[in-house]
C-alpha cells in the first residue's frame, strides 16, 4: 500500500522551509504532517543544520536561585571569621524574642525551642541574619565548618 504523505510537491516545500531555517514544528503545520514525519522525512534526505554554540539563557528565579548559596556562604564564612573558635561545649544564645509558629516571619530566627507538642515550644524569635533563616548563634550551630567532610569521612 503506497504512502502518499511526501508527493513531490511537499518534499519540495519541505526543502524551501527548512533552507528558510523554520523548525521542524513550523514546517510540519506549513505542510500538514506531524513533526516526527519532518524529522524523519529531514534524516532521510541528509539534511542538516549546522550546530550553533547553544547559548543558555536564564530566568531571573533560576539566577537567583544560584546566588542565594552563594550569599549563604559568604554570610556564614564571615559570621565565623568574626566568632572565636567555639570551645568544646555549646556557647549560651539567649533567645530573647521567644515567637509562635502564628508570630514567626523572616524577620525571627526560627530555631525551634523544645519539641513540638511539648509544653514552651516555640520559635527562638531573634534577629536572623541577613539571607539566613536562623539568628548568628544558631546559625553557628546549624552550619558547622567542615561539617560535609566530617561526615562524608565518618
Amino acid at each position: 500500500m503506497p504512502d502518499n504523505t511526501w508527493t513531490t510537491e511537499r518534499v519540495e516545500l519541505l526543502k524551501n522551509h527548512f533552507a528558510a531555517g523554520l523548525s521542524c514544528s513550523q514546517i510540519a503545520s506549513e505542510i500538514g504532517v506531524s513533526r516526527n514525519a519532518v524529522i524523519g522525512k529531514l534524516s532521510r534526505l541528509n539534511l542538516t543544520r549546522d550546530k550553533k554554540p547553544m547559548v543558555r539563557r536564564e530566568n531571573a528565579k533560576s539566577a537567583r536561585s544560584r546566588s542565594v548559596p552563594r550569599l549563604q556562604y559568604r554570610i556564614l564564612r564571615k559570621l565565623f571569621a568574626e566568632t572565636p573558635a567555639a570551645e568544646e561545649s555549646e556557647p549560651m544564645i539567649l533567645s530573647e524574642q521567644h515567637c509562635s509558629l502564628f508570630e514567626l516571619s523572616e524577620q525571627k530566627c526560627r530555631w525551634p525551642i523544645n519539641s513540638p507538642g511539648e509544653e514552651g515550644f516555640c520559635f527562638c524569635g531573634n534577629q536572623p541574619l541577613n539571607g539566613l533563616p536562623y539568628c548568628a548563634g544558631h546559625s553557628r550551630l546549624a552550619y558547622q565548618p567542615g561539617s560535609r567532610v566530617r561526615a562524608a569521612r565518618g
